[in-house]
């Protein structure tokens, strides 16, 4: 394991990345349009992922910038004890080592997740996509770079231009420690890592988020929150698929339909159950295994409960375990609702498109977790440590 860095290290390296992204701006933007150019296409939300523009670099630089304002996670004290024999016990925070993270096609990870992973005195192992290889490692020249200039070993933030034969052996027989893995992508991604892994693996996992409207809801805010939720951008994971509506509601009918008319004005397909598409006329689902997917599309489900119970089992049967909110004015009701269900974070009137470690104040995150071992939920700076007993004694035996 490398040696902790000063906090004033780690900072001036961060310092330094921020102005070397500026510096850089249009030769990362220039590099990023092979990469565009080299990928087939076909995948629409893969495309939007890789894409490098002004607004992207600004938000890389703000991501360094805003971790190198922050207060150092290592060394925070979490617990302190007075042992009978005047040993003193304190429990610190501390670094885990060697993180590994493996992403697919977005380029600002390898800024955002090197500066999380710097910032907590890790060293961060990165192994992006074959799709975004030219952009990533003129990233990765830039933080070597910044490393450099403030006397600090490059191995710090290390590529791994890997192919899958490659990472596979690696996961199996890492050539190097590592401490733990993060998989961030798509199921197939996380499976893979999952499957090879011989250390902890900490799982970004996918959305299916559900949203209800209880009997008494403001239907204005309902409506804003589903289209904002739907259509605001179909490729992210804290995109919502599921609508559940109260039939206790006055004129849920009525609603519906509208719902119906304002989704379709966004070319959104809807489905419905037995009772919406009834009430709606819109196709009725095949079966109930539709709870359970992830769209990644314009395209949602809507259905009909009973109770508030029935809502939250429900969506603890189906939902993935990320996002769920509750749309009413009673806020016993909503209290109860977010005490109850099971996901990583949940909502009292608001959209889960804000499940995201920026927008939780974290300045960015690693991954958003869906296991509940060791964090849920966006995963920052303060949560990417592990923690330390130091015991000080003076002769002490037992």
């Amino acid at each position: 394991m490398s040696t902790l860095l000063s906090i004033e290290k780690r900072n001036a390296v961060l310092t330094r990345m921020a102005a070397l992204l500026e510096q850089e701006r249009e030769a990362l933007k220039a590099i990023n349009q092979q990469d565009l150019a080299n990928y087939n296409g076909e995948d629409l939300a893969m495309e939007k992922r890789l894409l490098v523009d002004d607004a992207k670099v600004d938000g890389m630089i703000l991501s360094v910038q805003q971790l190198a304002s922050q207060e150092d996670p290592v060394g925070q004290v979490r617990y302190e004890f007075t042992h009978d024999n005047g040993m003193r016990i304190s429990n610190k925070t501390a670094a885990f080592g060697t993180i590994l993270i493996i992403y697919e096609s977005r380029p600002d990870v390898t800024v955002e997740a090197g500066g999380i992973a710097f910032k907590s005195g890790n060293k961060i192992l990165l192994k992006g996509g074959k799709e975004s290889l030219l952009s990533n490692l003129k990233i990765v020249s830039l933080w070597h770079q910044a490393l450099e200039e403030n006397g600090v070993s490059t191995d710090w933030v290390e590529y791994l231009n890997y192919d899958r034969v490659q990472t596979q052996a690696f996961l199996e027989k890492p050539t190097q420690k590592v401490d733990l893995i993060v998989p961030r992508g798509g199921e197939k991604l996380i499976e893979f890592t999952k499957k090879h892994a011989s250390c902890p693996v900490i799982v970004s996992g996918r959305g299916n988020n559900f949203l209800y409207i209880n009997a008494n809801a403001d239907l204005e805010k309902a409506m804003a929150i589903i289209i904002n939720g739907k259509t605001s951008n179909i490729s992210v994971c804290n995109a919502l698929d599921k609508v559940l509506i109260d039939v206790n509601l006055a004129d849920w009918e009525a609603f519906t339909n509208e719902l119906v008319v304002k989704l379709k004005s966004y070319n959104v397909t809807i489905l419905g159950d037995e009772a919406v598409a009834k009430a709606t006329n819109v196709p009725a689902i095949k079966n109930d295994l539709i709870w359970y997917e992830e769209f990644l599309d314009y395209k949602i489900v809507i259905g009909t409960v009973n109770s508030n119970e029935e809502a939250i089992e429900k969506i603890n049967k189906y939902c993935g375990g990320h996002s769920a909110s509750i749309v009413t004015e009673d806020k016993a009701v909503a209290q109860q609702f977010m005490e109850n269900i099971d996901a990583s974070s949940v909502y009292h009137n608001a959209s889960t498109r804000f499940t995201d470690g920026g927008q939780f104040g974290l300045g960015g995150e690693l991954a958003i977790s869906t296991d509940k071992l060791h964090q849920r939920g966006p995963i920052g700076l303060q949560h990417l440590v592990t923690n330390k007993w130091y015991i000080y004694g003076e002769g002490q035996i037992r």
